[in-house]
């Protein structure tokens, strides 16, 4: 990590290192993050951010040709007529390997961009700018790209490098309460797993860790951002480390596919990590009072921690297709204790059902 001035930057290493850079205002410059040689450009973007997206083109304007390729907003964007809708302006346009596409927006935006990266032309140079919270903690950082089919979520992807991700904090003032309070889910996900001290900032003043202009909040991002930096650095297909940042979202992914992808990822991440919880309880691994703690911190930030009781049938055969699954085993990330994530493999099916119990609603 360093910090220049208003500007931390953290390193992803690897075979294709890249910075993610942490200030406000750096939406704006841009163009030393293209390289030289580029003569066209794609901002990806959904319809709430036109006029952002038509002030950062004009930012890059001067010998690039920057085009705007306007998508749906959340997971309806992340469809393959929607990648088509770009590759059809970039052929238009007779994009070139050594053009560029610019993901801005929300996690579902920068995976659907990244994905259009990935695909065009086998690869073309990616700048990720994520302008809310779940994006810049996460879905923004670490390559993974992809879109939905019917049945499931990110079944179509690739691990696709950044050249560079940049989070501008100023691009967070005007998203909804809601919104910003989902993207806690996964904030919230990296204290579990790997960093007490964002549990803490949490506990301690909850206002001020949820206001994007204070230095609470600012500290979170950026513990945050360093774990998911560190682990996808050292695993960057997901072939062991990578697979901790799944705590949550073996249920949570099911929840979603089971909601038509109209609730938020985060609210859904909030109860797949409640269910862990519970699931590494009743297997012996994990403390009352560490699951207690997981419904407290979660409530606080007005995220669900309970689901229908009824739905385990649909949410077990969901699961059963998730990418995550290894054959017909199904693996969940859970806690030995705070910051002690380990695979529990192969759950016997009374045990996953004992636990649903304990979150159905």
């Amino acid at each position: 990590m360093t910090d220049a001035g208003s500007t931390t930057t953290f390193t992803v290493n690897g075979a294709n290192p890249y910075p993610i850079e942490i200030g406000r205002g750096l939406r704006l410059d841009l163009a030393r993050h293209l390289g030289q040689g580029i003569a066209k450009v794609l901002i990806v973007h959904p319809p709430t951010l036109a006029a952002a997206a038509a002030e950062l083109r004009e930012s890059l304007a001067g010998d690039m040709q920057v085009l705007l390729a306007e998508v749906p907003d959340a997971e309806a964007g992340k469809r393959v007529e929607v990648a088509a809708f770009c590759w059809q302006i970039m052929g238009q346009a007779d994009f070139t390997r050594s053009d560029a596409v610019i993901g801005f927006g929300g996690g579902a935006v920068t995976d659907l961009a990244g994905f259009v990266a990935a695909t065009w032309l086998r690869g073309v140079r990616l700048v990720q700018v994520p302008t809310t919270l779940l994006g810049m903690v996460d879905a923004a950082i670490g390559g993974k790209t992809g879109i939905n089919t019917n049945e499931g979520k990110n079944l179509v992807g690739s691990f696709y490098a950044p050249a560079a991700v940049v989070i501008d904090l100023d691009t967070l003032t005007p998203l909804g309460r809601n919104d910003l309070l989902a993207g806690f889910g996964e904030v919230v996900k990296y204290g579990f797993i790997a960093e007490p001290e964002i549990l803490d900032i949490i506990e301690a003043d909850l206002e001020a860790a949820t206001d994007p202009t204070t230095g609470e909040f600012r500290r979170l991002v950026e513990l945050s951002v360093a774990i998911k930096a560190r682990v996808v650095g050292e695993d960057f297909t997901e072939q062991g480390l990578r697979e901790i940042l799944n705590y949550g979202h073996t249920l949570g992914h099911a929840i979603e596919h089971a909601e038509r992808y109209q609730w938020r990822h985060g609210a859904a991440v909030s109860i797949g990590m409640m269910y862990a919880a519970e699931l590494a309880r009743l297997s012996g691994r994990l403390s009352d009072a560490v699951v207690d703690r997981h419904r407290s911190i979660l409530t606080s930030l007005t995220l669900p921690t309970t689901y229908p009781a009824g739905r385990w049938e649909t949410l077990l055969a969901t699961m059963h297709r998730d990418k995550k699954a290894r054959g017909s085993m199904l693996r969940f990330i859970v806690l030995d204790d705070i910051a002690r994530p380990t695979v529990l493999a192969a759950p016997e099916p009374s045990l996953l059902f004992a636990a649903y119990q304990e979150i159905g609603a």
